[in-house]
């Protein structure tokens, strides 16, 4: 591992605590930052998100991903974590938390929206990060693709009809100009990329490809840092002005993503899958789609509401997390 990899954590807290002090340092310069963007995707942590996923498709070997339907426990388990479990149990800690434990504390209008919140979150399973986990536990960059690509076809259908059923309401209109762009951002665009350059590394050298990977890898590692920075940027105003209710917030979204990665877990140890599946299949369940989730959030509560409120929440939460739940993975696998 370099410099990079070694520290993650150390960059990852310097860049929280960075971006939460040059968002109240200079506010204006975050807000044009933030204005830059096109149906709720951010074009500016698209790009970072580009530098990020990019080593890891130039990994995809086409080749193999044809052999994935021989494996398909990994598969199986994302799916039913995804899309059984998950929306579930994220809405049964909602109310758990802000209809019972912190209702001393939260009025019941808002308590519903928090759990609104929370609910949107849970029923959209990640796109575009998944890929970074699954770099960084040294997962099965073939297996990824495809679990990804599978999330992203259910989701078309299975995210309306989930979210409208615990939310309780009639119909939710799925804002498909966030979720198409993303897909095509996040995943369509960097794998063609991807595809292009392993084809002409190829072509020169057996050893090329993995050559050039190993450059990109702290570029990569730089824009999850300077992702992190613009994300805690972007709300330092609300960071500092309602940390109490970030913090409950906070608390079972926490609780959601440790239980869900447990579950995935023990589902994988079950199934006895190898690590660079296991691993990946874990994270898949336990991050988040956070663009599609604000989206609609926004567009069904309105900008200013807990719900949305919830969503960002939800965006602060998952990079810390997630890269201690990489850690986990990363220590589990020195066990086996």
């Amino acid at each position: 591992m370099g410099l990079f990899e070694r520290y993650l954590s150390v960059w990852v807290a310097l860049g929280i605590v960075a971006g939460v002090g040059l968002g109240l340092l200079a506010p204006g310069a975050f807000h044009a930052i933030a204005a830059l963007e096109l149906a709720h995707v951010n074009l500016v942590v698209a790009v970072l998100i580009w530098v990020m996923i990019y080593p890891m498709m130039i990994q995809i070997d086409w080749g193999a991903v044809k052999d994935v339907g021989k494996r398909p426990g990994g598969l199986a388990l994302t799916l039913v974590v995804n899309w059984l479990i998950k929306p579930f149990t994220m809405a049964a800690l909602g109310v758990l938390f802000f209809q019972h434990l912190f209702a001393p504390w939260v009025d019941p209008a808002s308590a519903s929206e928090y759990i609104a919140g929370m609910i949107l979150l849970g029923v959209a399973p990640c796109t575009a990060m998944v890929f970074v986990w699954s770099q960084l536990v040294k997962g099965d960059a073939n297996y990824t693709l495809v679990q990804v690509s599978v999330n992203d076809l259910i989701m078309i259908f299975a995210f309306a009809p989930i979210a409208a059923f615990l939310l309780g309401v009639t119909k939710i209109t799925v804002p498909w100009e966030t979720l198409l762009l993303s897909t095509v951002l996040y995943v369509v665009l960097p794998l063609l990329a991807g595809m292009a350059t392993r084809r002409v590394l190829s072509r020169r050298s057996p050893r090329a490809v993995a050559a050039f990977v190993a450059r990109l890898k702290p570029w990569s590692v730089v824009g999850l840092i300077a992702t992190v920075v613009l994300l805690f940027g972007f709300q330092a105003g609300t960071i500092v002005a309602r940390p109490l209710v970030i913090a409950m917030i906070a608390v079972p979204l926490v609780i959601q993503t440790y239980g869900i990665f447990a579950v995935g877990w023990a589902g994988a140890r079950l199934l006895k899958l190898p690590h660079e599946i296991a691993g990946p299949a874990c994270l898949i369940g336990t991050s988040n789609f956070f663009e599609l989730a604000v989206a609609v959030a926004i567009s069904l509560f309105g900008l200013d509401s807990g719900a949305a409120l919830a969503t960002v929440v939800g965006v602060l939460v998952e990079v810390p997390v997630m890269l201690s739940l990489v850690w986990v993975v990363n220590r589990l696998a020195r066990r086996r």
